[in-house]
């Protein structure tokens, strides 16, 4: 039996994925302590799954399927740079969400349950929206007063308004220059 790291994401439209590259290309300086998201691999994460047997992926989709069956495609505002889990003291530098229907919260709630029945743990904390573009890196985990100050200066920008039509499950393969990402599966909302 093999494991897969795999998580569960939903893609960003060309829009808000060129934007957020934008927005990344803003912030970052070389040296700056963070370790920014790659253009190839910026997405939503909705669960983060570990290693996942290769025997268990089949029943993974289908819980999935099952969930997303029940949303119709959601509108999401991307807006607003910003630290999570706060800008005072950040492990993520990030784009706040907003999820007007409520669909997102809803889908990864019903997420969580259901994968928590076959044996996956569930996250200790609520879900916040967030879109990664960073993480902090080095023993000190803190974002320099320089990034944050550019943070704060990105604090209004508008990534743009994305329709969410389709969820992925994707593996993660971990190589020296950091992860790279292969999608499982694709699967529509309201099917």
């Amino acid at each position: 039996m093999q494991t897969i790291r795999s998580f569960i994401a939903i893609p960003l439209s060309p829009q808000v994925g060129r934007n957020a590259v934008r927005l990344i290309e803003a912030l970052s300086v070389p040296g700056d302590g963070i370790r920014w998201v790659p253009k190839d691999n910026l997405h939503l994460t909705l669960k983060f799954l570990g290693e996942v047997d290769n025997v268990e992926v089949p029943q993974v989709c289908k819980i999935i399927r099952n969930v997303t069956q029940d949303f119709e495609p959601f509108d999401l505002d991307f807006a607003g740079a910003g630290g999570f889990p706060n800008l005072d003291r950040p492990r993520v530098l990030c784009v706040h969400i907003d999820d007007p229907t409520n669909s997102l919260s809803q889908m990864v709630a019903r997420l969580e349950t259901e994968l928590a029945e076959i044996g996956f743990k569930p996250e200790p904390r609520d879900y916040v929206p967030h879109l990664t573009l960073g993480r902090t890196k080095g023993g000190s985990r803190r974002a320099s007063g320089d990034v944050l100050e550019r943070v704060k200066a990105h604090a209004e920008m508008r990534l743009g308004q994305m329709n969410v039509d389709t969820v992925a499950l994707i593996a993660s393969f971990l190589e020296k220059q950091g992860p790279s990402y292969q999608v499982m599966d694709t699967i529509d909302l309201g099917e």
